[in-house]
């Protein structure tokens, strides 16, 4: 623990009291209400559109009436995730954050930094006396992280701005200039139950512990996730012993993580009960040394169960063996030099869920290259109904590209270099940002992306590196300050 200060003190008062508010994706109404009512308190222009995304405007400080327009934008919804033994209602509880020497963390849930302290940051910049800056529009979207819904349903005319920095990103010291685009694929197999054989011996074999993190973000620090180590698992049972039935398998919540944890039931003959938790116990050391540098806490559990209605074998044995096959990871890096090596294509299968007599699986596809993105997602839906499945894609968001010649990239380096003392990383994420959506409804914006330092978003690992909160901030203030005139 330790005694570090939270500053800017005005940043970290707002986003304490953001954590006091249920904001689930979808679910933000209470977050749209408090937005509404905080902008009109301070006698703000405020408003919401007929899709939820709230903007308020503050007028220009004295003498600076002529600056270029900027919008600062943040998405108001949170990643809902928690440990599985940890009791907590995203719907009514308040998040829970503390200090780890410099980091501030949540209590067995996600932070909701991301997004959270960028519109900390912006409902501090509104709250402020003492900031030079021209016209500003501060932009609230909502759903960003189920869909971009919010910024999907944005009207062209909502925004007026020039410039437009998006407060999303999370690595202090690296200005964003392009993302990916993205798509989910959903696989549905339909199935009937049946009963098990009479001798048939119950089991569930559980994982959790794993790091899990962002699927565009951390997808190329080739982290354990867990459906592919269930499914592979169970595909090297199913060919060794005969007659092992699958009763259910659950594992991941949300589209854009990598899953951390996970189950399944089967149903194995009695006279092999053993061999199959011998096999358990040396799957999970083979694992666990694979995985030793970046999932050192793997927790694997095998026990008995009670007995339960299993799913006909000819599904089964055809889902598991698509879980098995599928793509997942790193399919392609961009070719670009300008953009170091980043991740140009990838799928994360996500989550999978069993009814009662269906099983659901969800996995996201992204790149920056549209046509790589539908050849992707054509992988991954050939596999799926290759095994029999019913295959469907969401709409999806566009990739932001890299604007040359901008001049608000140009304002941004030279500010980081002037406070900082070298130039800041210039690249694109393999995130999806609602930039790539506003760069189709306003051309004319000029567009970058930075933040402070988040590590392990999208889980309940989830923190925020303190001192960087003063650095974005120092840097956008500076930044609006030398924003040049229309």
């Amino acid at each position: 623990m330790s005694n570090i200060e939270l500053k800017p003190a005005v940043v970290f008062e707002q986003f304490a009291k953001i954590n006091q508010i249920p904001r689930p994706s979808k679910r933000e109404e209470k977050m749209i209400d408090y937005l509404r009512t905080w902008g009109e308190a301070h006698g703000l222009p405020t408003s919401v559109d007929e899709t939820g995304n709230v903007i308020i405007r503050k007028a220009a400080t004295p003498g600076m009436e002529d600056r270029k327009t900027v919008v600062l934008q943040s998405h108001m919804d949170m990643v809902c995730d928690k440990l599985v033994d940890v009791e907590f209602d995203f719907d009514k509880d308040a998040i829970q954050t503390y200090i780890d020497g410099e980091w501030l963390k949540a209590k067995g849930t996600t932070l909701g930094a991301d997004d959270g302290i960028g519109c900390a940051i912006e409902l501090a910049l509104l709250d402020s006396d003492n900031v030079a800056h021209g016209p500003i529009e501060c932009v609230f979207t909502r759903d960003e992280e189920t869909g971009l819904t919010g910024a999907e349903g944005m009207k062209s005319d909502f925004m007026t701005g020039d410039y437009l920095i998006n407060l999303d990103s999370e690595d202090e010291g690296e200005i964003f200039v392009s993302c990916a685009g993205g798509r989910t694929t959903s696989a549905t197999f339909r199935f009937k139950r049946e009963e098990a054989d009479a001798d048939a011996f119950f089991v569930r074999g559980q994982l959790k512990g794993l790091v899990g993190g962002h699927s565009g973000d951390d997808i190329n620090k080739q982290r354990a996730n867990a459906i592919k180590l269930l499914a592979r698992f169970l595909y090297a049972e199913m060919q060794k012993y005969e007659n092992i039935r699958l009763a259910s398998f659950d594992s991941g919540k949300m589209h854009n993580a990598i899953p951390r944890d996970g189950s399944f039931v089967i149903a194995v003959p009695n006279s092999v009960k053993e061999n199959v938790k011998a096999d358990w116990n040396v799957f999970a050391a083979e694992v666990e040394e694979e995985f030793c540098v970046t999932d050192t806490q793997m927790v694997w559990t095998m026990e008995s169960t009670e007995r339960q209605q299993v799913i006909e074998t000819c599904v089964a044995e055809r889902f598991v063996t698509a879980v098995q096959a599928v793509d997942n990871g790193i399919y392609a890096i961009c070719q670009d030099p300008s953009l170091g090596g980043m991740v140009e294509t990838s799928s994360n299968i996500a989550s999978i869920a069993t009814a009662e007599n269906e099983i659901r699986i969800v996995a996201s596809q992204r790149s920056n290259v549209m046509s790589n993105l539908d050849n992707m997602c054509a992988t991954v839906a050939a596999c799926f109904r290759l095994a029999g499945a019913e295959v469907a894609h969401s709409d999806g968001y566009p990739a932001w590209k890299m604007r040359s010649g901008s001049e608000l990239q140009r304002i941004v380096k030279e500010s980081y270099v002037r406070l900082f003392g070298h130039e800041p990383v210039m690249r694109g994420i393999h995130a999806g940002l609602e930039c790539g959506l506003f760069s189709e409804r306003y051309p004319q914006l000029d567009m970058v992306s930075f933040g402070p330092t988040l590590r392990f978003v999208h889980t309940p690992d989830e923190r925020l590196h303190i001192p960087t909160v003063q650095m974005v901030w120092d840097h956008l203030l500076d930044v609006l300050k030398n924003i040049p005139a229309k």
